[in-house]
């Protein structure tokens, strides 16, 4: 297991990202780095490591959910379905939990995730076969980007 993945990351990234400061403070993000998603996969490789079990999908929430290209790219390095949405998740989790707290009929974290499920529309991204993302990752992790 690689020791520190998010180190490499963080270096590599905030060489490359436009509108990136020195502090690492996003004043603007105007492109879709090719690090971004080869960044994911190993994130994602890390923590399935740590917590033992293998992710069967990748959920992208917030506003990066309604970049399509991200998603896909994120699927094709990840090997795994993306599914985008809902858009303002943050929000949407706030009312939920207030409207439990006053009394809705919402039990548990599972029937919120229903409530979520049935009333906001995911998209869905599948992996595209015949992408080299190993061998972006290994240039991601040593620096060697362009």
């Amino acid at each position: 297991m690689r020791t520190k993945p998010s180190s490499a990351i963080t270096r590599s990234t905030r060489s490359r990202v436009p509108g990136l400061t020195r502090s690492g403070r996003f004043s603007t993000f105007e492109t879709v780095p090719s690090e971004t998603p080869a960044a994911a996969a190993t994130s994602l490789r890390v923590a399935a490591e740590l917590a033992g079990r293998a992710p069967t999908v990748v959920h992208v929430v917030g506003g990066g959910s309604q970049n399509h290209l991200l998603c896909q790219l994120t699927a094709d390095a990840t090997g795994l379905p993306v599914l985008a949405g809902p858009s303002e998740a943050a929000a949407l989790g706030n009312v939920l939990v207030q409207a439990r707290s006053l009394g809705a009929q919402l039990p548990d974290l599972a029937a919120m995730r229903d409530l979520v499920r049935r009333t906001h529309e995911l998209h869905r991204f599948e992996p595209r076969p015949g992408l080299d993302w190993d061998a972006a990752e290994q240039r991601l992790l040593a620096g060697d980007v362009a």
